[in-house]
């Protein structure tokens, strides 16, 4: 029988809010068993980027990443955002271990090619070491991961955190029992976007084509979705979608996804 696994990844709105990102980094650390986290950041690296007099350039939600703005978000992602959620961790007795894709050679990813859009120094992933990040939690190290891969060539991506939690999950998927959580403000997919408490508790793929064609999952949720079922079509046990209260074991309400 495999041992047990969750896989967290949790939004940029908590990282910059100090109660929130305290309340959910105690949440996190009460969660049972082996344990992996993923953030972002981009609200914070946007921040720091007009500071410095930098524009930040976003097309469909999406951040255009050049030479300067690959500097920006890794002293943000692999800096100021992961060292503070690796200090706060190790102050609720999580040995905490913060890591890029660079570091161990963990994420391997390449430059997303240009189609009609030039996102520039943007990563897709091309695998995960899961034999690391085996051995960072046999010796009870719990691996903190900021969204950024690396090409093998010396350069540095900007990768989406989703789907960074998505193929982490994937690759330990063959050694562990594996669940993802997917940690945002909302609790849930919600039936009515105006209704906090409309979740949707379970989807499995029928369903899921159903709130497709209803137009109950669209926009943000339609990428967030797609990692959802790619995790579940390549072996993740669950992947459940809510806020920070998911993390408690009593908690009943959040979107639950099989196939």
């Amino acid at each position: 029988m495999k041992e047990k696994l969750s896989v967290v990844k949790i939004g940029g709105n908590v990282i910059e809010d100090e109660k929130a990102l305290d309340n959910f980094l105690s949440a996190f650390s009460r969660l049972e068993g082996l344990k992996i986290l993923v953030h972002g950041g981009g609200k914070l690296a946007t921040q720091l980027a007009t500071k410095l007099g930098i524009e930040s350039k976003m097309i469909d939600g999406r951040r255009i990443t050049d030479a300067e703005t690959v500097d920006i978000i890794t002293m943000v992602y692999g800096g100021l955002a992961n060292k503070k959620i690796v200090a706060q961790l190790q102050s609720k007795n999580i040995n905490a271990i913060g890591l890029s894709g660079a570091d161990g050679n963990s994420i391997q990813a390449h430059k997303r090619p240009v189609k009609q859009i030039d996102y520039g120094f943007v990563g897709d992933i091309d695998g995960v070491s899961s034999e690391l990040l085996k051995n960072l939690l046999s010796i009870n190290l719990t691996p903190i991961f900021c969204a950024l891969s690396h090409d093998g060539a010396g350069q540095l991506l900007n990768t989406n955190a989703d789907t960074i939690a998505s193929e982490i999950a994937i690759g330990m998927a063959s050694v562990f029992e594996t669940t993802l959580y997917y940690c945002f403000e909302k609790k849930g997919v919600l039936l009515d976007i105006t209704d906090e408490n409309s979740v949707v508790k379970n989807i499995d793929t029928s369903k899921y084509k159903e709130l497709l064609s209803k137009g109950v999952i669209a926009d943000g949720m339609l990428p967030k979705l797609h990692n959802c079922f790619h995790a579940l079509d390549n072996n993740v046990e669950k992947v459940c979608l809510g806020d920070v209260s998911m993390l408690d074991k009593n908690t009943k309400l959040f979107t639950t996804l099989k196939l």
